[in-house]
């Protein structure tokens, strides 16, 4: 009887502990060919590093940022399964030279395993035609990670380095939990506790990671929302998480 409390209890911890990540992957990180200049977009709720998901509802908005100006993108999401669980999709038709930043704010998503909502709001950059000014610009998101290293263009080893805001100040202390996306599962954990990485913003709200690997890698810095939202009549705490997409590459040598 003691091993099963203990084996249940142990199952329990490993569900909590999973981190979540909203995810906005494009299926390039650069567009360079007017011939291959159209962006999907794929949005979904998952656990990146183990490749299992949760249903995701469909977004209060994804947007597309251009030269300081935001376009809509909400009512092109078509319904899609990431992961056999309910995701979005969309394409966006890129014309002209410029940093094209896509955010995405989702609804809340209820998580009784830990008694709280969580909301990521994730944004994801695509420089097009040799044009990239900008990425240091917050997108005004109730939560974002602000990068301080070029969030494109990057090789494997290269340090990573991003300041996280909520309502645009410092989020001092918080963590940021760092995961691979896994696709075919081709790379394997030693055990559980390597699954996500995780490091913690400076007094500044600034952190750093070296990635190990390519491939595409999510930054997810988590902090408590200054408000509640009620489940079965109950007010229960929000997660809110910035959240920030980028590919890392290893170069080709002759």
């Amino acid at each position: 009887m003691k091993n099963l409390i203990a084996a249940s209890l142990l199952f329990s911890f490993a569900a909590v502990s999973q981190a979540h990540f909203g995810s906005v992957i494009p299926d390039k990180q650069i567009v360079e060919d007017q011939k291959d200049s159209t962006v999907t977009l794929t949005a979904a709720f998952n656990h990146p590093m183990e490749q299992s998901g949760m249903n995701m509802a469909k977004p209060k908005n994804l947007s597309v940022i251009v030269d300081g100006r935001k376009t809509d993108l909400t009512d092109t999401l078509k319904p899609a399964k990431v992961l056999d669980k309910d995701a979005w999709i969309t394409q966006y038709k890129v014309i002209r030279p410029g940093l094209y930043e896509f955010v995405l704010e989702p609804q809340p998503y209820w998580e009784p395993a830990e008694d709280k909502f969580i909301m990521h709001y994730t944004k994801v950059m695509v420089p097009a035609y040799g044009v990239e000014d900008g990425w240091e610009i917050p997108a005004g998101l109730k939560t974002e990670i602000i990068p301080l290293t070029r969030p494109f263009g990057n090789y494997v080893g290269n340090i990573f380095r991003g300041k996280v805001v909520v309502d645009g100040k410092p989020a001092a202390n918080v963590p940021v939990e760092v995961e691979y996306y896994n696709v075919d599962k081709r790379v394997k954990a030693p055990n559980d506790i390597f699954i996500t990485q995780v490091v913690m913003t400076d007094d500044q709200g600034t952190f750093s990671y070296s990635v190990p690997w390519e491939g595409w890698w999510g930054f997810a810095a988590l902090s408590e929302a200054d408000y509640k939202i009620k489940h079965e009549g109950v007010d229960k705490p929000v997660e809110i998480g910035a959240v920030l997409w980028t590919e890392f590459v290893t170069p080709s040598f002759k």
